[in-house]
């Protein structure tokens, strides 16, 4: 019998939708704040990432460096932002947040957490655990996979510990 292909039942598919349906849940939740995506989506890297340069963004955000330029202008004249130079790179600088922006990004946080309770609206706890557990290990599989292809350790397959068989 051939295999038949269902989106709503591929990881790929509905990890796709999800992450969509989250962007917009939060997007909704943040407008009032006068934040863009992308401007959220900076901020949010930067708290987790302070210190990293604008390239660095660049390649976490998935967008051109000259996009993280004119971004990082326009958040730095916000005051949300300063550059640092690179004590390693005189040609480099490095990227922080400012005293400024942390009652902007304890309000982002308080969005993020209505969201995922929506999300979540429903889950037993233990559920969410083993949901957030799950998308860890999947998380680390593919970082693991991508380093491994960074050294040329061919397409970056990797053999799974997840005891459960199919993804």
């Amino acid at each position: 019998m051939p295999l038949t292909f269902d989106p709503e039942r591929s990881v790929g598919f509905l990890v796709h939708d999800l992450s969509r349906l989250l962007r917009r849940n939060f997007n909704r939740r943040v407008q009032a704040l006068g934040l863009t995506e992308t401007q959220w989506r900076a901020i949010a890297q930067l708290s987790r990432n302070e210190g990293i340069n604008q390239a660095t963004l660049a390649d976490l955000m998935e967008v051109q460096p000259i996009t993280i330029a004119r971004l990082i202008d326009r958040i730095e004249t916000a005051g949300w932002v300063e550059r640092r130079p690179d004590p390693t790179d005189r040609r480099a600088v490095q990227l922080y947040l400012t005293d400024k922006a942390q009652p902007i990004l304890a309000l982002m946080q308080e969005r993020a957490s209505e969201t995922r309770e929506r999300a979540m609206a429903g889950l037993l706890p233990n559920v969410r655990e083993t949901l957030i557990d799950t998308l860890r290990h999947m998380k680390r599989n593919l970082v693991e996979a991508e380093a491994k292809a960074a050294r040329g350790g061919g397409p970056g397959e990797t053999k799974s510990t997840h005891a459960g068989g199919n993804d």
